[in-house]
């Protein structure tokens, strides 16, 4: 699909004469039923009401009951009720035509507009915009949100196109891989040995291991979780995760530190697997992107009726960009990704649906580049 790289503009006018027709009849018809009612009423009430009034007011003024005075003069207040209503009728009849072309004209243009970048939007050309023209507040509101819509549509857009091209990466190493040892051992060029095997195995895992991730996000993404919540405490859910990350820490020369003070007397309703496997996630991310030598810091503190459970390191940081897109599926801003491929690189976007199914929110903050970065886990209180 080739959407345009710049937003695009409709001024088009192909049914919107059509339209600004249909618009306008019925406005005037609309006008003229009020005017016609407006005019009934008053001709009714210049022949029925109107003239015994004028009667009684007419013999109060001393005008005999039988004169033929009286008569005459009643008769031409009838006819110039009559007359006048009659008019006026025609008068504003004639002015809400005029108002009506006038409107019509006016609403026309931010009209078609809509409709041609809606047209446009649903044959995929995800950058169409509509103009604002100063057409109403109304009108403008109006295309202020089909902008904002368009705009989330072609965030989702390329999202979509980035996903589908990442996980063709993703997949080509280890596909390749594969392919090679196929062709070596079909030629006869490579024997199947314990090192054949074993990277055999590692690709064949890594395959199974992206298939798993991609299932799992979808599944969390879709509000089809299955968790089990339960009373937990804080500290214990930050243990258990040093305990499972320990070992890696070491091999790879980096501290991992859980302060101390962290997490005393705070209690969680969480599926402890699940936010056992988000902090393993961002325990895996702090230790890809913080050097030897670096330091990771886990710590919990509470605020109202959320507890914010913090992992912090001093490695190599995140810029803006980078930290808008974090949580975007096989998103690749980061070095550390480029420098260790054992990842499926959606990590961090299970980790935001698992915790969204908790009914908390996860958010990653960071200095700048080289000034390291901190992801925020914000679940509510065990009491909430």
């Amino acid at each position: 699909m080739n959407t345009p790289s710049g937003p695009r503009s409709f001024r088009g006018r192909s049914s919107g004469a059509r339209s600004s027709r249909g618009l306008a009849s019925r406005l005037l018809a609309g006008q003229s039923i009020v005017l016609v009612a407006g005019a009934l009423t008053a001709g009714l009430v210049a022949t029925l009401i109107g003239p015994p009034i004028f009667h009684d007011h007419l013999l109060q003024a001393g005008h005999q009951p039988n004169s033929p005075e009286l008569a005459h003069i009643e008769m031409a207040y009838l006819d110039a009720s009559l007359i006048s209503v009659g008019v006026g009728l025609v008068i504003s009849l004639l002015a809400a035509t005029a108002v009506s072309w006038f409107l019509t004209r006016r609403l026309r243009r931010p009209l078609d507009q809509v409709t041609h970048a809606a047209r446009e939007l649903s044959r995929g050309h995800y950058a169409t915009r509509v103009p604002l023209v100063g057409s109403g507040t109304e009108l403008e509101t109006l295309a202020t949100a089909f902008n904002t819509m368009a705009a989330r549509l072609e965030g989702v857009e390329d999202t979509r196109r980035r996903m589908l091209s990442d996980l063709a990466h993703e997949l080509r190493t280890p596909i390749a891989t594969l392919s090679a040892y196929h062709e070596g051992l079909h030629d006869g060029i490579a024997s199947l040995g314990p090192d054949s095997r074993a990277a055999l195995a590692e690709q064949t895992e890594r395959l199974a291991r992206l298939a798993d991730d991609i299932d799992e996000v979808s599944t969390a993404e879709e509000g089809r979780l299955a968790l089990d919540p339960q009373d937990h405490r804080v500290a214990d859910l930050l243990w258990a995760a040093h305990e499972g990350m320990r070992d890696r820490y070491a091999a790879q020369g980096v501290n991992l530190v859980i302060d101390p003070t962290s997490g005393a007397g705070l209690h969680v309703n969480v599926d402890r697997q699940r936010i056992g496997q988000v902090l393993t996630n961002l325990l895996t991310n702090a230790l890809r992107a913080t050097p030897r030598g670096g330091t990771v810091t886990v710590a919990a503190h509470c605020e109202g009726a959320e507890v914010t459970i913090t992992v912090t390191d001093n490695g190599e940081g995140m810029t803006p960009e980078q930290i808008e897109h974090a949580f975007e599926r096989f998103y690749r801003g980061d070095a550390a990704r480029t420098r260790d491929r054992t990842g499926s690189g959606i990590g961090l976007t299970i980790s935001k649906a698992i915790v969204d199914a908790h009914g908390g929110s996860i958010t990653a903050t960071s200095p700048g580049s080289s000034l390291g970065a901190t992801f925020m886990i914000t679940l509510p209180t065990a009491a909430q």
